[in-house]
């Protein structure tokens, strides 16, 4: 089968490229910049470069590929640590999500591509009211934190396309909290949580779900390989507070055991957005892709994944 990876530089991206071609897959993969195609190129795949946002250069991409599959995985997130100014650091990924997709879809289109699979995400979309662990029959949040209202619209967008694609098949794949290599749970966070600048806030009340880079890679060969149209949540068996998660990671990078900070006082350096996410945010359920897409996470729970993550130079970086 004939894949088209869009945003294959990507942390998920990198680590998807070679999966597919171990299936036997024909990879073609996008990078936004030219310095860019020689990694993918390394990985197995025809490298081309394509800016998300120009109809023209995604039309011209898609048509010369000539692709069965098309899976977008664009974002714009290296260096997102503002959550204070949460929508503005997201601006780029939002249009991603929605002209960016829209782009895609055309192009698709008009070549007889049969399924596209798009990245979503669930944690601080999810409805931060009622049981804490959602489904994707939950809505999102429907009243969220002003500075990441037009980040959940993004998303919002994002599935009702996927959803109202046909004929295309489309799958949205809402990935959990990433971490592993080239993320920035492993990255930017493991430093802050080593300067000891990633505190607990009020009772570490907020709910995340993880999900491996590696299982996020895998779920998407899943869905680009069969499985019905839908949304799905791509996150691991053991959704956690982060009054759990927190010192246990910083224990297994070594470093002193997290501050615990007043929500009042947090709000001052991460806002509302940032409380939320430490507080209020809820956690997400994985039985339907399970049941769906027969996807099953390597790594079934952060616990292990994170002492993993240890070994990773990207988890050992210095404070």
């Amino acid at each position: 089968m004939r894949v088209f990876v869009a945003g294959a530089s990507g942390a998920v991206g990198r680590r998807l490229v070679p999966k597919l071609i171990e299936r036997g897959h024909d990879v073609v993969a996008t990078g936004r910049r030219p310095e860019k195609l020689d990694g993918l190129r390394a990985l197995g795949a025809e490298a081309v470069v394509m800016d998300g946002l120009d109809p023209a250069s995604v039309g011209e991409a898609v048509a010369v590929a000539e692709p069965e599959v098309v899976i977008h995985q664009m974002t714009a997130l290296a260096g997102m640590s503002d959550l204070r100014h949460f929508d503005a650091g997201f601006a780029r990924t939002n249009e991603l999500r929605t002209r960016g997709l829209d782009h895609l879809l055309a192009a698709a289109d008009a070549v007889g591509v049969r399924r596209i699979v798009a990245q979503s995400y669930t944690g601080w979309p999810n409805e931060r009211a009622g049981g804490p662990v959602k489904t994707e029959r939950d809505p999102l949040d429907p009243d969220p934190p002003k500075h990441q209202r037009r980040s959940i619209e993004a998303i919002a967008y994002l599935e009702r396309a996927m959803t109202s694609a046909a004929p295309i098949q489309g799958i949205a794949l809402r990935y959990g909290s990433l971490y592993g290599p080239g993320t920035s749970m492993s990255e930017e966070y493991a430093s802050l949580i080593r300067a000891r600048k990633l505190p607990v806030v009020g009772g570490g009340t907020g709910i995340w779900s993880f999900v491996h880079v590696d299982d996020a890679a895998a779920a998407a060969v899943v869905a680009a390989e069969g499985g019905p149209a839908g949304v799905y949540n791509i996150v691991d068996d053991e959704p956690a507070r982060v009054s759990e998660w927190l010192p246990y990671l910083a224990e297994c990078l070594g470093a002193r055991p997290p501050r615990h900070v007043p929500a009042w006082i947090a709000r001052f350096a991460i806002g509302d957005v940032g409380v939320s996410m430490m507080t209020r945010v809820r956690g997400a359920s994985n039985a339907k892709a399970k049941a769906e897409l027969g996807w099953e996470p390597a790594w079934r729970t952060w616990r292990d994944g994170f002492v993993s993550g240890r070994d990773d130079l990207s988890m050992r970086t210095a404070a």
